[in-house]
């Protein structure tokens, strides 16, 4: 965050310079149906710094992963736009990778640590012998080192979603793309690889642009959080979340943080916020 966003009023915000990775500068997206043009989301903006576990929260259709599209080059903005390190993004590219939240992608004729290797060769990153150990070397941080040689289709759900987060991180790419990407997960098995994500983002400090709408998600997950409103998304708010990890799960804190997100996200409550939110820093939108 090296500036207040246009169109935002910043309270307690840290003005320490950061090192921004990804620049969204008033995007609005639209698509088509066969009976009009829809306009997905409205002149948002965000900046996301290097590291940072950056998420995008809001209720369905606020175009919270049209703009993870966007990002990863699959769609072109409408108005505004998008820049990585500086550079306009016009295309898909390997230095943003995307998590999806389906893990049937893995292509099931394929092993683990075929799979794993498949961008890096397809991509020319790297040569055969040198994607082979970069695979083993993010299957063994994702712990899966031992099912290097199985198949998909032998995998639960959970493992499968750290196949997918190995094969994303051994491209190294510059920022991280994960849209919902444990919600078609039990809830213990979420809670699980949230806590690995987490656990692997302290050991490698990726930068994570992260989509969910579920708000306790979001805390968890998230140091940054970004509100969109519902269809079209427009930024209501963005909060520092640096406080929350797993282990404030069910707190009075946690839960009344909760309860305040919501209360922005779909009562509009911007009213005296910087006091009455008490996260570590926050933005609104008017």
């Amino acid at each position: 965050m090296n500036a207040p966003l246009q169109g935002h009023t910043a309270s307690n915000l840290n003005t320490t310079a950061f090192d921004t990775v990804l620049e969204v500068d008033r995007v609005s997206l639209e698509y088509r149906t066969p009976q009009r043009v829809v306009r997905a989301t409205h002149e948002v903006s965000f900046e996301v710094d290097r590291s940072d576990r950056f998420v995008l929260l809001g209720p369905s259709g606020c175009g919270k992963s049209t703009l993870l599209k966007a990002v990863a080059g699959f769609i072109e903005p409408v108005a505004g736009s998008i820049r990585l390190d500086g550079q306009t993004v016009r295309e898909p590219g390997p230095d943003r990778i995307v998590v999806f939240q389906e893990f049937d992608q893995l292509p099931p004729w394929k092993t683990v640590k075929q799979n794993v290797m498949f961008p890096l060769l397809a991509s020319r990153t790297l040569g055969r012998r040198e994607a082979e150990a970069r695979a083993l070397h993010y299957l063994e941080k994702v712990g899966l080192a031992a099912f290097a040689d199985a198949y998909p289709h032998t995998l639960s759900g959970g493992m499968k979603a750290r196949v997918a987060i190995a094969r994303a991180l051994a491209m190294q790419p510059k920022i991280l793309l994960m849209d919902e990407p444990f919600a078609a997960l039990d809830a213990l098995t979420r809670r699980k690889m949230q806590e690995e994500l987490l656990e692997l983002w302290d050991e490698v400090r990726f930068t994570l642009l992260f989509v969910t709408h579920s708000i306790e998600e979001a805390l968890v997950v998230g140091n940054r959080i970004l509100l969109l409103s519902p269809h079209p998304g427009r930024v209501r708010a963005e909060v520092g979340a640096h406080a929350f990890d797993l282990h404030s799960l069910g707190g009075a804190d946690f839960q009344q943080a909760a309860l305040r997100i919501h209360q922005l996200l779909f009562e509009g409550r911007t009213e005296d916020a910087g006091a009455e939110l008490a996260f570590q820093d926050v933005r609104l939108a008017y």
